[in-house]
């Protein structure tokens, strides 16, 4: 039976109680699978993968060169995260080498966090904390009174891939009326989750909520910009759990210090973790977290064993579930599977 060699950087993952591969080797037993640790370092990377059948990418950058340096017989960059913007996958892709990752992994997390970053900003729940703790009781409320009815509202979607998807349907359930911009999704799919499709201008001058939602594509890298932001209501409050590279934060923050927008709820940022002396950090209608929103108790072992299920695949020669740059499977030694069961899982 051949011997496969996962190798995998060491200690560039985050990782709850404890370390090791029990979850990942779940879908490997019976394989003769090893997951092998090299050094999270460039130069210490090429020198560990001559023998490498797949690799189990982390969080870490995987560059032209360290990708050109793995061998011929590599099936497979296994990612354990929805982002993929730490591999440069065109350069896996003019190797003919799948990159895999997490797409549909923690899609309900995420949904329940972008509807509670919108609720705590709608309702003021930071500043509704503050006064209590600051002993302003009643300071405060003349202003709250002029929160306006959330039923009603319009929430406006900037990509409207699964995450969106299954906010939309939370939203709808307060009341919200719900528009959305995706070039890329058909309008009737659009229309299934109970929104209406719109142009970015519609939605960016309509909605009193805007939620981004685009990857972190070279095609999005910057996507919104001040222009994008003076077109929003000056009421509007914008929510980001989507990548951070998607908006130009320079010109999110002078739309924030220039009262364009009223506030805004972020868990992503373009520099990670933000500099301290970064002024979203001091803003009061700013409402931040560290990008945690698919965290949740099942967060490690669901994302590892997804992991050790596309090893699985790619090992045994077959096609990866999710394959961002599926190009190069037609091409390649895997082969398609059809059908998949539950139970038993793909069968060839």
């Amino acid at each position: 039976m051949t011997k496969f060699r996962i190798v995998t950087p060491a200690g560039a993952s985050f990782t709850v109680a404890g370390g090791g591969y029990g979850y990942e080797m779940e879908a490997l037993e019976g394989m003769d699978a090893e997951i092998v640790e090299c050094p999270a370092t460039e130069e210490g990377f090429i020198a560990g993968v001559a023998d490498a059948d797949a690799i189990y990418a982390k969080a870490m950058n995987f560059n032209k060169k360290m990708i050109d340096a793995l061998p011929a017989r590599c099936k497979g960059i296994i990612l354990g995260t929805v982002g993929v913007d730490y591999v440069e996958v065109a350069a896996a892709t003019a190797r003919g080498i799948p990159v895999t990752n997490c797409p549909d992994t923690f899609i309900e997390e995420v949904a329940d966090h972008a509807m509670a970053l919108l609720l705590a900003g709608q309702r003021r729940l930071i500043e509704q904390d503050r006064m209590v703790r600051e002993g302003r009781w009643r300071d405060g409320r003349p202003q709250l009174l002029e929160i306006p009815r959330l039923m009603g509202s319009v929430l406006g979607f900037i990509s409207f891939g699964r995450v969106a998807r299954m906010t939309a349907l939370r939203a709808k359930a307060f009341g919200l009326r719900l528009i959305a911009y995706d070039p890329f999704i058909d309008e009737t799919l659009i229309r299934q989750f109970g929104a209406e499709p719109a142009t970015l201008e519609e939605v960016l001058r309509t909605s009193d909520f805007v939620s981004m939602h685009a990857p972190a594509t070279p095609e999005a890298k910057g996507l919104l910009t001040g222009r994008h932001f003076r077109m929003m209501k000056k009421t509007a409050w914008f929510i980001n759990t989507g990548r951070g590279h998607t908006v130009d934060e320079p010109a999110l923050i002078e739309a924030l210090q220039q009262h364009w927008i009223a506030g805004a709820s972020l868990d992503v940022f373009e520099v990670e973790p933000p500099r301290q002396d970064n002024p979203l950090l001091q803003m009061p209608q700013v409402i931040l977290s560290p990008h945690n929103a698919s965290a949740s108790s099942r967060f490690d072992s669901a994302r590892k064993r997804r992991v050790g299920r596309e090893l699985s695949l790619v090992l045994g020669g077959k096609w990866p579930m999710s394959c961002v740059n599926p190009t190069v499977l037609a091409g390649s030694a895997l082969r398609r599977w059809q059908p998949y069961s539950m139970e038993r899982g793909p069968n060839s």
